[in-house]
């Protein structure tokens, strides 16, 4: 499990899929979500704007696993 760190109070699913390269543009997170599970606490998701905070598990269809977690 990758721990994705964070300075402010939340990260959309949109920036994560982004920041670790699941899509290219913020403009593609709508078009993956619709196309993959994604699945964040064990549930599926599909908002681009889903607030996730500190300890949220992310799961991607690919078999990656992300958790959120603070900068230290």
């Amino acid at each position: 499990m990758e721990q994705i760190r964070i300075e402010t109070e939340y990260i959309t699913l949109g920036q994560l899929l982004k920041e670790v390269g699941a899509i290219d543009t913020g403009g593609m997170a709508k078009w993956y979500l619709s196309e993959h599970t994604v699945l964040v606490n064990a549930e599926n998701e599909n908002r681009r704007g889903k607030k996730l905070r500190v300890g949220d598990v992310i799961d991607l269809e690919d078999g990656r696993t992300f958790m959120i977690a603070t900068k230290d």
